[in-house]
């Protein structure tokens, strides 16, 4: 597997997961069949491609990538979609996890492919 491939499983994963987590908001503690189907869907979509990522990356950076991407896209999500603001401490964290995914891709030789 390329890291492109695994690059662009590692993102459709995390897009997935991100849509899932959106839906998951709107379907109302699973009462609204719409929602509830998208969650499903894309979260299985989600392990999939993750699944396909994890054949050529470590798990534990591979969940890091995805567990910090997936954190800061549905903050910004929930603060354009839902309306929910964030303040300056929260900015600054999420600030610090970015930092945090683009230290281990740059300077970790866990990523290598």
């Amino acid at each position: 597997m390329t890291a492109v491939s695994t690059y662009f499983y590692l993102g459709t994963a995390i897009v997935a997961e991100v849509i899932a987590t959106s839906a998951l908001k709107a379907c109302d503690g699973f009462t609204k069949i719409v929602p509830t189907l998208m969650t499903i869907g894309f979260y299985l979509v989600a392990f999939w491609f993750l699944s396909l990522t994890l054949k050529s990356m470590p798990t534990g950076i591979v969940y890091g990538i995805w567990s910090g991407v997936g954190i800061v896209l549905i903050c910004a999500v929930s603060w354009i979609w839902f309306k929910q603001t964030l303040d300056i401490p929260a900015l600054v964290g999420l600030g610090l996890i970015v930092l945090g995914v683009v230290v281990v891709n740059l300077f970790s030789k866990s990523v290598s492919l």
